[in-house]
């Protein structure tokens, strides 16, 4: 993990008067001095060491809403990909609704403005959590999220925060081209103490280099994607449905 002297070093490149290391009272971070627990054995499935506050629980929840919401639009797939592509967009933000309303913005059906801008509210909604989760917990959230302490998680936190000292703002926005998670970014710069307004600019940057790369693929492609668009709406509903389904008996399968 890159020292807290580097980081107190590096502060400037998230803006002015920014403190770059956690606070001391951080969930997942350092105690205060003083302040130590007793040493417990195992290892919490929590990001966050004693009981959870409030802001514990609205993190995690909203995390898990992030990943809960796809899942539950997947059915809106076939249903607006050809009749209402814009709607789709601005739902669900994902790569194929963003491609296919570039596309027929090739073809007169819809602007190319539409398809860079829609996604964006989508694509940003729960950005901010993570950037909160790293500026709460420390690197808590980065073995909570890596799956739990162990040598492979140790070597990619430390791949994590090389990356984060080396790119810092440019990490955000550049995230969805980078080889890790975007959340993951989003967490080590909050960790890394940018703050908010700075972190929401540069994600916004972020994803309109994002949009505007998907929405140009779409049109580039042209009616071959509004064609390949119009054959999910014909049978994509039972593709969702089978997909879901199966998740349903695999969450049931892993229960017992």
């Amino acid at each position: 993990m890159v020292g807290r002297a580097a980081r107190r070093a590096r502060g400037m490149a998230y803006g002015a008067r920014v403190a770059a290391p956690p606070r001391p009272d951080a969930r997942g971070g350092p105690p205060a001095p003083g302040d130590e627990a007793p040493e417990e054995t195992g290892h919490s499935p929590l990001p966050w060491t004693g009981r959870g506050e409030r802001a514990d629980w609205l993190i995690i929840g909203g995390i898990a809403v992030s990943g809960i919401i796809p899942l539950a639009m997947l059915p809106l797939v076939p249903l607006l990909v050809s009749s209402h592509p814009a709607l789709l967009e601005l739902l669900r933000g994902s790569t194929a609704s963003i491609i296919n309303m570039g596309a027929r913005s090739r073809i007169g059906e819809a602007s190319i403005v539409e398809a860079l801008l829609l996604a964006i509210p989508s694509l940003m909604m729960f950005d901010w959590l993570y950037w909160w989760a790293g500026r709460r917990w420390g690197d808590g959230v980065f073995v909570w999220l890596l799956g739990g302490p162990g040598p492979k998680t140790v070597q990619r936190l430390d791949r994590l925060h090389r990356i984060e000292a080396r790119a810092g703002p440019a990490a955000v926005v550049l995230a969805y081209l980078l080889p890790i998670p975007s959340a993951l970014v989003y967490a080590a710069v909050g960790e890394g103490g940018m703050r908010l307004g700075v972190f929401l600019v540069l994600d916004l940057l972020g994803t309109l280099l994002w949009t505007g790369l998907l929405a140009g693929a779409g049109y580039a492609f042209g009616r071959s994607a509004v064609d390949v668009a119009e054959a999910i709406s014909r049978y994509g509903l039972w593709i969702a449905l089978a997909i879901t389904v199966a998740l349903v008996v695999r969450m049931r399968l892993r229960q017992r």
